[in-house]
């Protein structure tokens, strides 16, 4: 139900103070139900972050008016995702080795049911998409007296966005109390002719929950989650530096994570839902 989704690099400003005012204006932007994936970076004065407008203006609002006139952000780099080749369908499985068979099958999310239909998607469904937004778990109890309607009408309401897929939920995960540290940001530039191959190379490796090609000068980005440093440059000089195709590499290592697709973050937990967090389902 969303338009294509933008990754936004802000570099904040320089000079004293400048991690605190990154992190207040990523603090912001992670209150906006339309951006999700906000992180510092680089020494903290850069956010990367991801933008889900509902429309054209509401992304042009935030990406061509609101923030290129705040006076602490010196530069934006906008880069459209074309292609994701990880995501809902391949999430992060790095932690596979420390549960049973059992338990990750518990915290798999189901397969999507295919090409959502926008067609179906009724001004009415509003209620039910905000509050599983907030709180994927939300009975249907609690649905029915946020909508106005009986439960039975909620949970063939559910089912149908569910099975059209415009309605998906997936599992947040804090992956630090876990012990995973070390995250960063991969930006390659890939052989044109090897993005399909790479990417989908890429996605199946353990450590990667997200990969996608873009627009810009790196034509294909992924997010990593590592042990620790080590474990991260053991990934890019064995399995990265092993995939055909790749003629170039950045690492931007994540310091802060503010949000996740559906949560806030407190410190190195999720926040408990209800305290500003969206996108729990989408």
């Amino acid at each position: 139900m969303t338009r294509s989704r933008p990754i936004v690099a802000i570099d904040g400003p320089a000079g004293a103070g400048k991690s605190t005012v990154a992190r207040r204006l990523a603090d912001a932007l992670a209150r906006r139900e339309d951006v999700s994936w906000v992180s510092l970076s680089s020494g903290g004065s850069e956010i990367v972050c991801v933008v889900r407008p509902l429309s054209d203006q509401q992304s042009d609002e935030l990406l061509l008016q609101r923030l290129p006139a705040t006076s602490q952000v010196l530069s934006l780099a906008t880069h459209a995702v074309l292609h994701r080749f990880a995501g809902h369908e391949a999430d992060w499985a790095g932690y596979v080795g420390e549960l049973t068979d059992a338990q990750v099958t518990r915290l798999a999310a189901p397969p999507l049911a295919g090409p959502a239909d926008p067609d179906l998607l009724q001004p009415s469904d509003a209620p039910l998409l905000a509050a599983l937004a907030l709180d994927g778990r939300t009975s249907y109890a609690a649905l029915a007296k946020q909508a106005g309607w009986t439960e039975g009408r909620v949970i063939r309401r559910v089912e149908a966005l569910h099975e059209a897929g415009i309605l998906y939920f997936d599992v947040d995960l804090a992956t630090t109390p876990l012990g995973f540290k070390a995250t960063a940001y991969l930006w390659l530039i890939v052989e044109p002719a090897r993005l399909a191959t790479v990417g989908e190379e890429i996605s199946r490796h353990a450590e990667v929950p997200f990969a996608a090609a873009i627009t810009g000068s790196a034509n294909l980005v992924a997010s990593v989650v590592c042990r620790d440093s080590e474990a991260l440059y053991e990934y890019v000089t064995t399995k990265i530096s092993a995939v055909a195709g790749v003629r170039q590499l950045e690492i931007s290592p994540i310091l802060s994570r503010i949000k996740q697709a559906g949560s806030l973050m407190d410190g190195l937990r999720l926040a408990t839902p209800g305290i500003g967090a969206r996108g729990g389902a989408g």
